[in-house]
């Protein structure tokens, strides 16, 4: 066993509070015991392993990372700016990555293994983590983070980083505002969360808002209740979805609904809810145009049951206002089309 495994297992053993700082103090002192002139040095990657996300950690306090992609233990990539690339970080082991697994789902009643080789959770700054193991990966255990990053503060920096123009911000704002409700649209990466979190922001502080996520990623001031959902634990109990958490805030007086992301039967309920007086609502939708958008969410709507397709279309028509379509295009996020919607579909730009 080296001198920095043998530091962890002592300080493992010990009663040091699992704290950043007393973590890092503690590795520097019995470093110096026996590799002064590497105590320094050693110190933070020690507090590193000990505590949190191990090899991964530096990545996380990078603010330019958006995602973190392990797909075994000396294969890490990240996305900086739209672009992936391999860095050095890496794992001891396949043992070491189950071992920082266990360590970031423990405390969140989560597990992974042969008998549930997929899992979800959520970080403490709110991003998503994801992690495979065999036999449902074939070669190595696999984690990807999705980074909550926001790094805009309001919908004209959107202007300034080339992701809206002035005449896009001034009709989301004013949209917001009158009430309408707003679908957001958009692949992976391209800033639906952001953007979602952002028109959210402009809610006046006298209403009530209740958001709805996989992963409560949303940040708004005023008035503002979260609801999370949650998987099963690992006896296969205790499931809280979507669609459940929607029907309960329905029930807690909300001005305003927010779904972080509609993918499942839940549009049925959320297509009803706005036609009952929950207008100005806002959720996001993975699809690749305004047209699929709206093509997705009957869809999803229709899986919930024994609904007849034109009452669906109808209803659905009538509780969206604006689709907003986000796209990639060089690494940079960019807001392609804002699409009005009408009793036959899109409309075109309002």
């Amino acid at each position: 066993m080296g001198v920095i495994d043998r530091v962890i297992g002592e300080i493992a053993a010990s009663r040091v509070p699992l704290r950043r700082s007393e973590v890092t103090a503690e590795a520097e002192r019995l470093l110096s015991l026996a590799s002064p002139r590497r105590a320094e040095e050693w110190a933070g990657g020690v507090a590193d392993r000990v505590l949190g996300l191990g090899p991964l950690e530096p990545l996380l306090a990078d603010p330019s990372v958006t995602d973190i992609m392990v797909n075994g233990p000396d294969d890490v990539w990240v996305d900086r700016g739209g672009a992936l690339e391999r860095v050095d970080a890496r794992f001891r082991g396949e043992a070491d990555m189950y071992a920082t697994v266990e360590r970031v789902l423990a405390p969140l009643g989560l597990r992974v293994d042969r008998s549930s080789p997929m899992v979800d959770g959520r970080l403490d700054d709110g991003s998503r983590i994801h992690v495979v193991v065999p036999p449902a990966a074939v070669d190595h255990p696999i984690i990807a983070i999705r980074r909550f990053t926001q790094a805009v503060s309001s919908l004209e920096e959107l202007v300034t980083a080339g992701t809206a123009t002035p005449g896009q911000v001034e009709s989301l704002a004013g949209a917001v505002l009158e009430l309408k409700t707003v679908l957001v649209s958009g692949g992976t990466g391209t800033g639906k969360t952001t953007l979602l979190n952002l028109l959210a922001g402009l809610i006046p502080s006298g209403q009530r808002v209740v958001t709805i996520e996989d992963a409560a990623e949303l940040r708004i001031p005023g008035h503002h209740v979260r609801l999370e959902a949650h998987p099963p634990n690992p006896e296969g109990i205790g499931e809280i979805t979507i669609r459940q958490l929607l029907r309960s805030a329905l029930r807690l007086r909300p001005d305003r609904l927010i779904v972080g992301e509609v993918r499942g039967r839940e549009a049925l309920d959320l297509i009803w809810a706005l036609n009952t007086g929950h207008r100005g609502s806002l959720s996001t939708i993975h699809a690749n145009t305004p047209d699929e958008a709206l093509w997705r969410l009957e869809t999803l709507a229709l899986s919930a049951g024994d609904t007849a397709e034109l009452a669906v279309r109808r209803q659905l028509l009538a509780a969206i206002d604006l689709v907003v379509q986000m796209e990639r295009r060089d690494g940079t996020r960019v807001i392609s089309e804002i699409a009005a919607v009408g009793p036959d579909g899109i409309e075109g730009s309002p």
